[in-house]
Order: C-alpha cells, then sequence, then structure tokens
C-alpha cells in the first residue's frame, strides 16, 4: 500500500521531473506541494516567479499547495523553525516522507535529510545522480516545457534569462556551467508537464537584476567572500487571464 508523501514543489524543472517519477511509483501516494515562499514579495523564493503562477501549477496538478511562507533573508535558525511548524502537521497527519529533485549536491542531501529525520521524516531523491544530459534528455522527449527565469550572472548573462528552456538553450551554456543548473547557474518556471491538466498562459515582463549583500558571519545563510555581492538576472513571468 503506497504511503503519503510530500513533494517539495519549486515550480522548476528539476522538481516538476521528480514528481514525474514519484507518482509512477508505486510506493508512495503524493499527497500536497510544498514550495518556499517569500512573503514579502509574494513570489516562489530564488525563482522570483508571482504566486498565481505557482497557484495555477498547484491546479494544474490536482493537489494542495502548503506554503512555507519566509522572510526576504531569514537566517537558518528561522528558516528551520518556520520549516518545522509548517511540516508539523503534515507529520500529524502521516505523511513521513518528503520528494526532492536533487541530483549530486551531497551537503545538502545530508543537510535535508538531517533537518526531516528530527521530525521523523525520510526523504526521497528520485533523480539521484542521474546523469545530467539524461535528466534533461528525458525532461525534452517527455514534453515538459519550461522558461528561464533566473540567472547568476557569474555564470550567464541576462540574455539566458527569459529564454525557453529547450534544446538551443543547453546548446547555448558556456562551458563549466552544469546543464542542470544544479549549482543554482539559472532556475526555471514549468509552464506545460505530462501530469497537468492544461498549460500555463503567461507573458514575459520585464528584466531585473538584483544583488544580495554578503552574509554575516554566524548569520546561518550561505557565505559569500566579502566584498562579492551575488547578481541575479530575474524575468518577470506575468499571468495571463484565465489561469
Amino acid at each position: 500500500m503506497p504511503v503519503p508523501a510530500l513533494m517539495n514543489w519549486s515550480g522548476g524543472k528539476d522538481s516538476a521531473l521528480a514528481l514525474y517519477h514519484a507518482l509512477r511509483d508505486p510506493r508512495y501516494q503524493v499527497s500536497h506541494l510544498l514550495t518556499s515562499v517569500n512573503a514579502h514579495f509574494e513570489r516562489v523564493s530564488m525563482h522570483g516567479v508571482r504566486l498565481p503562477l505557482l497557484e495555477a501549477q498547484a491546479r494544474r496538478i490536482g493537489l494542495p499547495l502548503v506554503q512555507l511562507r519566509l522572510p526576504e533573508m531569514p537566517g537558518m535558525a528561522e528558516y528551520e523553525l518556520q520549516m518545522q511548524t509548517t511540516l508539523d502537521p503534515l507529520v500529524r497527519a502521516g505523511v513521513r516522507h518528503s520528494i526532492f529533485g536533487d541530483i549530486f549536491l551531497e551537503d545538502l542531501r545530508a543537510y535535508r535529510e538531517e533537518q526531516l529525520s528530527r521530525l521523523g521524516m525520510q526523504a526521497v531523491f528520485p533523480l539521484w545522480q542521474r546523469p545530467g544530459a539524461d535528466i534533461l534528455r528525458e525532461y525534452l522527449d517527455l514534453g515538459f516545457r519550461a522558461v528561464v527565469v533566473c540567472v547568476n550572472d557569474q555564470h550567464l548573462d541576462a540574455s539566458f534569462c527569459g529564454r525557453l528552456l529547450d534544446r538551443e538553450f543547453l546548446r547555448d551554456l558556456p562551458p563549466g556551467v552544469d546543464p542542470c543548473g544544479e549549482n543554482g547557474e539559472y532556475h526555471s518556471f514549468i509552464f506545460d508537464a505530462p501530469y497537468f491538466s492544461s498549460p500555463i498562459g503567461f507573458e514575459r515582463g520585464e528584466l531585473v537584476r538584483r544583488t544580495y549583500q554578503p552574509a554575516r558571519a554566524g548569520s546561518g545563510a550561505d557565505d559569500v567572500p566579502d566584498p562579492f555581492q551575488a547578481g541575479f538576472w530575474y524575468c518577470d513571468l506575468l499571468p495571463v487571464e484565465g489561469n
């Protein structure tokens, strides 16, 4: 009998493909989507996607959406407390497995497993250590469609932001950039998937660059060497009527 499982849904290609496999795995019954949301801007954390587009994804998948609502720059202690508060009701309802789209970052996997074990939950990684080329080939062959919504300008210039995530995009990636963007080189928004009831309509809006200050020692955030400022280009996506 399948057990209830939570899908950690970023709205991008890796979580979308991981969900594809989880929905076909007889061991699990995916019961909810969980997404981190910047509560100040009402957008998906890091990806910058507007909340109505995230909600449109959930409606087309047919699963309830749980929001992990966070301030603009939470420290790790604040993040972990909010995560526990958000997950506790699901754990009490019998959800013991949490599915992720991570591919090869060992430290991130170890962190997730440690934090979930404190709640009596187990992490599941359907894409773990699969070659990036295989993941992208499957993404394209299955008919997933996505647009690139965020790029790290230490790896990609602004011309990559707002493009479709297709074979041409992958062909144009500079040497050294992970094709799946696993090191944070880019993030995407899935607007069509094999399990969507219909594609999501959107219009491309303005392109905006944002910088993030170096983390303070002991803040718990990822360390960024001073005086470097991490810069990201975001393509705003605007929902269209009828979503």
